[in-house]
């Protein structure tokens, strides 16, 4: 149901409002509203799981593919995981209030760097219950309010999750307003004219998507676009490390955007490595899209220059043959993403020029793609992954959801004394912890 444009304004002054009152709320304060939320969580596992299988339902008869049912699906498992993920989010250190530098400018005149929320976030998110859960926990524990709007597949779920989230926290003492549950694209369309009141946006879909927030809103965006992720398996390739590595970034979870959508093969081992790699990927059910050369030695479908540009999400992987390192290198910064790419091989110089050389986010030697991700990174889930390089790149967690501000202390100082050079300042780095 749409929601006026005056209300939506109402509610991001009110988050405004609500995000400074959350951002001084002590790290213990928030934590406590943080076990609040997973206890509510888990008393509330029937009334959640059957508002998702109604979402379920529609989706079902609206002819939604089986990974996006998948990532739809939010079951006593995928619940189970979330109460974990908010757990170890409450032990995490408090990301408010830390000490980034401190500087003596002279003596009893100290100057603070310290980390302070961003105040509010809007996020726009594809049909993933569990995102409602991860970003909103997130927000709280790193001081901000937050605006979500999650896909459409996914209402009832969200919607549910949301009255738990806002009623177990308000009842742990967070101010009311620090959440907001948007649920149509009006309402997108009208926080993007919020630039009073909301900080940062943070989209989550394709790069015209993503484009499109960028094009109509003054606030500033932080892009987590396409998953275009890449796995090369180079000249000095272990084969087993390979095949295995290739069929977890592809098949582990086909429909996120840490799935590799193309592998890149050494000319010089491709004949022995994808007939295996034929096998197994057959025996996943992957479809696999190969060029000219991949098709002289297996059977593909026949690859085009889209395909290196496509992101998946299903089981369809395109594979091409490449003359070298790199060629790999420049086809991955052409045809990728930013988001992240893998190198296999034992020879370290071959995987040090390709993490040098490769313009991402997550760059990796000898593992699976899909361990970009804020949980396995141990930054306690994410909001999402930045394929942009300022503020926050890569999964981004509690560090990445934190500013800073100045905080001088003096005694008593004026500037005039230091331009009519009656003192002289020091500009020492010192140890000194914020103090106040």
């Amino acid at each position: 149901m749409a929601t006026s444009a005056t209300t939506i304004e109402k509610a991001g002054k009110t988050a405004r409002d609500a995000g400074i009152m959350l951002s001084a709320k002590s790290e213990d304060q928030r934590n406590r509203a943080l076990q609040a939320i997973a206890d509510a969580l888990d008393q509330s596992r029937s009334e959640i799981i059957a508002a998702n299988e109604k979402d379920i339902e529609k989706g079902k008869s609206d002819n939604l593919s089986d990974p996006l049912l998948k990532r739809l699906r939010f079951d006593d498992k995928k619940i189970d995981g979330i109460i974990k993920g908010i757990s170890e989010l409450i032990h995490l250190p408090d990301p408010l209030g830390k000490t980034l530098k401190a500087t003596e400018l002279d003596i009893n005149l100290n100057l603070y760097q310290v980390t302070t929320s961003i105040g509010v976030i809007g996020v726009i998110f594809e049909s993933r219950p569990d995102a409602f859960v991860q970003i909103s926990t997130l927000c709280l524990k790193s001081g901000n309010a937050v605006m979500l709007k999650g896909g459409k597949e996914a209402l009832l779920t969200n919607r549910k999750l949301f009255e738990i989230i806002n009623n177990a926290s308000q009842n742990a003492g967070m101010p009311e307003g620090w959440i907001y549950n948007l649920e149509s694209r009006e309402n997108v369309n009208a926080i993007l004219d919020l630039d009073d009141y909301i900080d940062l946006i943070i989209p989550r879909g394709s790069n015209a998507f993503v484009r499109y927030i960028m094009d109509h809103t003054r606030i500033p965006v932080m892009g987590h676009s396409d998953g275009i992720c890449h796995v090369y398996i180079d000249a000095d390739a272990d084969l087993k490390k390979a095949i295995d590595i290739s069929l977890d970034a592809k098949t582990q979870y086909v429909s996120v955007c840490n799935a590799m959508e193309t592998l890149l093969i050494h000319r010089s081992v491709a004949p022995s490595i994808l007939p295996e790699l034929k096998a197994a990927f057959d025996k996943a059910g992957v479809r696999l899209i190969g060029d000219e050369n991949v098709r002289a030695i297996i059977s593909a479908d026949t690859a085009t220059e889209t395909d290196w540009k496509t992101e998946y999400l299903d089981y369809v992987l395109s594979v091409k043959i490449v003359n070298d390192l790199n060629e790999a290198i420049d086809h991955i910064n052409l045809f990728g993403s930013g988001h992240t790419d893998a190198i296999i091989t034992e020879n370290m110089d071959n995987a040090g020029r390709f993490c040098s050389l490769v313009d991402s986010a997550d760059v990796f030697v000898n593992c699976s793609t899909r361990f970009a991700d804020g949980y396995r990174y141990g930054f306690g889930a994410e909001v999402g992954i930045s394929t942009s390089k300022l503020h926050a790149r890569g999964p981004v967690g509690l560090d990445g959801l934190v500013s800073y501000k100045y905080i001088l202390i003096g005694d008593g100082q004026i500037v005039a004394d230091y331009a009519d050079s009656q003192k002289q300042f020091t500009h020492r780095l010192i140890d000194n912890k914020y103090p106040l």
